[in-house]
């Protein structure tokens, strides 16, 4: 593996910036410090750059194996990369669904195959798997996943028993889709009655409501406490959710964790007009007051991580009238670029950003020696240049689907560099696809 030594880049870890150089040799960071040399290294000068720990994204769906023609890990992660994501935990709901171990194991196969990011996968949870639930190793796989609502795939879980089950015998973090089934079967129904089939990506948000997501996400709280399981509730979209989570210990201690996702920062309800089904997700993007909210939790430490949770659709798919088009949309070549807005905006600081991307996902995961710009630490680098502007495009994206939410927009800042496990995996347009990113692990 080659050795890098990157220069002068303003480096941006645990709440601090520093001007100095990061000496890279056979996949960790073996020095930080000034005026380094190293003879044997190939030399970048980051001079005027900014040098961030990778971001870890704890929620994508890559859709291999049983949708590939929508996304794969190859493409994905390839596209995630290019984004400065240099690991990702992926979900459950491919085809089949990840409800053995057997079918966890063919996922990790394909991963350490064709990778160019770090990888985990999920364990999916269903109403009636708790047995292969409760093999699962909880130093090789980040977590268990529970939809308590229904999405893509319809991996609902609604069984008292078994929601109990899992809470109270799971072995790892169970990370869960809240939004209650039954108030939004009630919503979808009143609105059929009133509309028929003339439904619009309008109602979207008042369909799979506010109040549908804060019923579910008490719910998930409340049998966490009961049965003091670690849990992780992903993709909050409300700001009245924000109240459910402590703020006031640290995130170490925390038992109850909660993750927002980049779309739910950036877009509104008034943006349906413009962007229509590309901004579809469950759960839904809500009102401004929502979106402000959610911003306010993450910067007041209520939420702990930022995602994407990546989910692609086919321009076909996603171009069928509303009732028809599934929810879910690419992020991760973007997510960070518009963080990095967000910033230049004055809305959340760089160190906020590496906190929520990066070390908080490696403390709330337990994982090992990631997520942090450290001697003796995995080096998954991403440098950026907080003044190189340009405008999602088709031409210009990595994803399969061959889409973004974000076409059109323009960024001041990109992605120049990533590293993954010391891997110069991404260069300015250019990709090292002849070495494979790692299996994350956990200190557990």
């Amino acid at each position: 593996m080659n050795s890098y030594l990157i220069k002068a880049a303003t480096i941006v870890n645990e709440g601090q910036k520093i001007v100095a150089d990061v000496l890279i040799k056979d996949g960790f960071i073996t020095k930080i410090g000034q005026n380094l040399s190293a003879p044997n290294a190939t030399e970048i000068n980051a001079e005027g750059q900014y040098l961030l720990p990778g971001m870890i994204d704890d929620q994508v769906h890559f859709r291999e194996p049983g949708l590939t023609h929508k996304a794969d890990i190859f493409t994905e992660s390839m596209a995630a990369v290019a984004g400065g994501i240099t690991s990702f935990m992926e979900m459950p709901n491919t085809v089949p669904n990840t409800l053995t171990q057997a079918l966890l194991a063919d996922k990790y196969a394909i991963a350490a195959e064709t990778s160019l990011a770090n990888y985990s996968f999920y364990m999916g949870a269903s109403n009636d798997n708790i047995e292969e639930v409760l093999k699962t190793d909880a130093k090789n796989v980040c977590g268990i996943k529970v939809f308590m609502g229904s999405s893509t795939g319809n991996m609902l879980v609604d069984n008292e028993k078994t929601l109990e089950n899992i809470f109270s015998k799971a072995p790892i973090l169970v990370a869960t889709h809240c939004e209650d089934e039954a108030t939004i079967r009630n919503n979808l129904a009143e609105f059929k009655a009133k509309y028929g089939d003339n439904l619009t990506i309008e109602m979207h948000p008042i369909i799979r409501s506010a109040e549908a997501c804060y019923k579910s996400s008490s719910l998930a709280v409340e049998l966490a406490k009961a049965y003091q399981t670690r849990l992780h509730i992903l993709h909050i979209s409300t700001a009245k959710e924000i109240a459910l989570f402590d703020n006031t210990i640290p995130l170490k201690d925390k038992k109850i964790t909660a993750e927002a996702c980049v779309h739910h920062l950036w877009f509104n309800d008034k943006d349906y007009a413009t962007k229509g089904n590309f901004i579809k997700w469950n759960p839904a993007v809500k009102t401004e007051e929502d979106q402000n909210g959610i911003l306010a939790g993450i910067l007041n430490d209520n939420i702990d991580v930022i995602a994407t949770d990546h989910a692609p659709h086919t321009l076909e798919e996603k171009n069928q009238p509303y009732s028809q088009a599934p929810s879910g949309g690419p992020l991760v070549q973007h997510a960070l670029p518009a963080l990095l807005e967000m910033h230049l905006q004055g809305k959340i600081s760089l160190e906020k950003i590496v906190e929520k991307t990066a070390h908080n996902l490696a403390i709330c995961f337990d994982i090992e020696k990631r997520g942090f710009i450290r001697d003796g630490y995995w080096a998954d680098l991403v440098l950026v240049d907080l003044k190189d502007s340009w405008t999602v495009t088709k031409l210009n994206n990595f994803y399969k689907c061959g889409w973004s939410p974000f076409d059109g927009d323009t960024f001041q800042a990109s992605v120049t560099h990533t590293f993954v496990s010391g891997n110069l995996a991404y260069q300015k347009g250019r990709f090292t696809t002849d070495q494979i990113g790692k299996r994350l692990t956990f200190a557990r």
